[in-house]
């Protein structure tokens, strides 16, 4: 920017002015006048041209307002109007289902018919499977796949406790690694031995908690040797015994690792 005014600077040059005329100054303003024109001439093109979309298109534009309008009111009327309530009714809902899958659970007899009365529901309330049926997409629906799935497993319907536990998904560590855990077992009861094995291992990969991992650890320590897989058998073990030795499933670990040696 500063090389353009050294000229003004320069050894043995004066810069001159001459004294502006009036004429000049009548000329700059009549350019000024016609200048300034043609600006607004322009700004009316423009706004003709602006105006004449909008009148051809008005119809396309007043629609295309009014589509986001809508579907803001939309969205706002089923939050409010739809998902709130739906939310609210399912986790009423579950609560019956839920009772009867805990009295299960706990009960020495009639252990399938309350599996059952949890699966298809009682005293006039839904059940697990009526609940994923009518309130899908609220955690109502995605616990429900959980226990659908744990009590078809004890009802010895291992196909239908594979695809509702592979339904269910969660944040917490525990259910998600016991979910995936039980799919394993369900899969080794069916024979699929190596899709067992990758459940347990998902299962490892949720869970850290001193409870369930040394189970889950033993139970795919036995499948790997099983399956004739000695080196990973021993990687389940021995983390066994050097970071749960305390549980009860280190009570025979030295065992088990005598047997993949």
């Amino acid at each position: 920017m500063f090389d353009s005014y050294k000229i003004l600077f320069l050894p043995g040059i004066m810069a001159t002015y001459k004294k502006r005329s009036v004429k000049t100054k009548t000329n700059l303003k009549a350019k000024n006048i016609e200048s300034t024109k043609q600006v607004f001439d322009t700004l009316d093109v423009s706004a003709s041209k602006t105006e004449t979309f909008v009148n051809q298109y008005q119809n396309y534009i007043i629609g295309a307002i009014l589509s986001v309008l809508i579907a803001f009111s939309a969205y706002y009327a089923y939050d409010k109007f739809i998902v709130q309530p739906k939310t609210t009714e399912s986790n009423l809902e579950i609560f019956t289902a839920q009772k009867y899958f805990d009295l299960a659970v706990k009960s020495d007899n009639n252990k399938d018919s309350l599996f059952n009365l949890s699966l298809n529901g009682a005293e006039g309330k839904f059940g697990f499977l009526d609940i994923i049926e009518n309130y899908s997409g609220t955690d109502a629906s995605n616990i429900s796949y959980y226990s659908a799935g744990m009590a078809y497993y004890n009802l010895k319907k291992y196909d239908l406790a594979i695809e509702f536990l592979e339904n269910f998904s969660s944040d917490d560590e525990i259910l998600q690694s016991l979910s995936y855990s039980t799919i394993g077992d369900a899969f080794v009861q069916l024979n699929q031995f190596e899709d067992g094995l990758n459940y347990y291992e998902s299962a490892l990969s949720y869970s850290n908690n001193s409870f369930i991992r040394p189970l889950i650890l033993q139970k795919a320590g036995d499948l790997a040797k099983e399956l004739g897989k000695l080196n990973d058998a021993k990687k389940y073990f021995q983390e066994i015994k050097d970071d749960f030795p305390k549980s009860n499933e280190a009570n025979l670990i030295d065992i088990k690792l005598e047997q993949v040696k």
